[in-house]
């Protein structure tokens, strides 16, 4: 029972079991996810933030004991890394720009950050890279969508000084 539980952590309700671009999917599912969060049920960013800060120690551990007998440390099938690395941007974003947005704003937004931190967890830029290759556990799993999620803001932030 417990395995089964770890195992929907891990793969995020078994979107990391998708045959083709699992990744891509469980971003796609937590910006959908997101979203319902945030404007639909109105939850508060801060709640959700420390919500996301909760599940990435969870997923330090669960990872960990999902991969602890196999010969690949990083499998497709974790995907709760995308799910940690995708919400950064959209939590940062939702806090820093806290109360009311235009839908459309939100849409575009939401969706530039999906694509942002799809190119950057594909890429893998230094330091996403360096995580990725020198961690064989689930630190490294999980900090290269990290940093994958932190450049997403960088570049959100550049933009955003750049256009006012």
């Amino acid at each position: 029972m417990i395995k089964q539980i770890n195992f929907l952590f891990v793969t995020f309700f078994g979107i990391g079991k998708i045959k083709k671009i699992p990744g891509s999917f469980a971003s796609l599912a937590t910006t959908f996810f997101l979203f319902f969060l945030f404007h639909i049920l109105n939850l508060s960013p801060n709640i959700i933030l420390i919500s996301l800060i909760f599940v990435f120690f969870i997923s330090l551990y669960a990872v960990n004991v999902f991969i602890k007998d196999l010969d690949n440390k990083d499998p497709k099938e974790v995907v709760i890394d995308e799910f940690i690395g995708q919400s950064i941007p959209i939590c940062l974003y939702e806090i820093a720009h806290e109360g009311t947005k235009e839908t459309n704003q939100i849409f575009i937004f939401y969706f530039i950050m999906f694509i942002l931190f799809r190119i950057f967890d594909i890429v893998k830029p230094y330091p996403v890279s360096y995580y990725e290759k020198n961690f064989k556990n689930s630190f490294g799993v999980i900090m290269d969508d990290v940093c994958a999620g932190l450049y997403v803001v960088a570049v959100l932030v550049l933009y955003m000084v750049f256009n006012s």
